[in-house]
């Protein structure tokens, strides 16, 4: 239900990974919602994989959402709208893990899949 952050970063990761040509194999990319009463395992099953086939979203229930979100340390909010609905505000940025789970670099939102490819081609370099 994001309008715009998540969107976005779903598409430049479909860019990237496109770029990665063979390398692509060495990436998955998660996507994990922040607004589990909405955006529920189904809607995320087809979601998600609209960007690219291979990419995942990821679903918990509140009290996962909530645990998820402390440890990496992302900020998310209700925000009543006039129609009776929320919108969640929530930080929008990507987590990039080396194979081993450890986090190797944060990219802002807005960075760009140039930079992010950049970034993910030294990492999978070994560097």
């Amino acid at each position: 239900h994001c309008p715009d952050a998540c969107p976005a970063t779903l598409a430049e990761m479909a860019q990237v990974v496109k770029e990665l040509g063979p390398d692509a194999g060495k990436v998955q990319v998660l996507f994990v919602t922040v607004d589990p009463e909405r955006d529920t395992a189904q809607m995320l099953q087809q979601y998600v994989p609209s960007f690219n086939p291979a990419f995942l979203g990821l679903y918990g229930d509140l009290d996962a959402t909530a645990r998820a979100a402390k440890e990496f340390k992302v900020f998310y909010q209700k925000q009543p709208v006039k129609d009776g609905s929320y919108s969640v505000d929530h930080g929008a940025g990507t987590f990039i893990l080396d194979r081993e789970g450890r986090l190797r670099l944060y990219a802002q939102y807005g960075a760009g899949a140039a930079a992010m490819l950049h970034d993910i081609r030294l990492l999978l370099a070994g560097a």
